[in-house]
């Protein structure tokens, strides 16, 4: 069970990294450069704020391979309870990281075209700003496509915290599972009812982050519970 604990804290401080990481990248970041439809002010705001994106290319794909890393400490923690799941959690979580990190190149690339000034050169400067869009909004819609496997994750995660004998509150692997539907919700509505869409943005993925940050706060605080060997079987049975 200290070996349990032990991993439960350090799947609590990457849980805490990958949100710190993606924040910035994404929260942050993000916002700054990217206008949808308009192709003169996203390539002014790189061209304005270079640096920060090259810092947010590098806080992607950080994040990424913390997710990783997360995915596999949970596996190893919650193989016992079912391996199948955690076998499924830690593909998804695969899954996501490699579209984030292809995301990252087209961020990478749009940079690239906004303040190399052969793409002026050659395309023109509408030509060169266009191009500069299209690439980050190649990026905005692979940010969508990934938070499907975001959103996946989270269920197997929570079937896992669910079943696990009381090492987590079932309470939490619900809130997991609810949270991993809204982020679907929330993609489903941006391809096929934009307009809607953007409208419940906001607080169809209150569920997903209230899911999320109670997990980690439980990982850091608690870790999980200990379980004596009687109760284990109760539990079980």
């Amino acid at each position: 069970m200290t070996s349990s604990k032990r991993l439960a804290r350090i799947a609590g401080v990457l849980y805490l990294l990958v949100g710190i990481f993606g924040g910035f990248a994404e929260g942050y970041v993000y916002p700054k450069m990217y206008v949808a439809g308009d192709a003169a002010a996203t390539a002014g705001n790189v061209v304005a704020n270079r640096g920060l994106v090259r810092l947010g290319v590098v806080a992607d794909l950080v994040d990424q391979t913390l997710f990783v890393f997360l995915a596999l400490t949970l596996y190893i923690l919650l193989r016992h309870v079912n391996k199948g799941a955690a076998r499924a959690m830690v593909v998804l979580v695969a899954l996501a990281a490699g579209i984030e990190c292809l995301n990252a190149v087209f961020e990478f690339e749009g940079l690239r075209v906004a303040t190399d000034s052969s793409y002026v050169a050659a395309f023109g400067a509408a030509g060169s700003n266009a191009l500069a869009l299209l690439l980050l909004d190649t990026q905005h819609y692979g940010l969508l496509i990934a938070q499907i496997f975001f959103g996946l994750w989270l269920v197997p995660l929570g079937y896992l915290a669910y079943k696990s004998s009381g090492m987590f509150p079932r309470w939490l692997g619900v809130l997991l599972i609810v949270g991993g539907v809204c982020y679907l919700v929330d993609v489903l509505a941006a391809f096929l009812v934009p307009d809607v869409g953007q409208n419940i943005h906001t607080f169809i993925v209150i569920p997903s982050a209230i899911a999320e940050i109670a997990m980690v706060v439980y990982l850091l605080v608690i870790g999980v519970r200990t379980v004596k060997p009687d109760d284990r079987v109760l539990a079980a049975t």
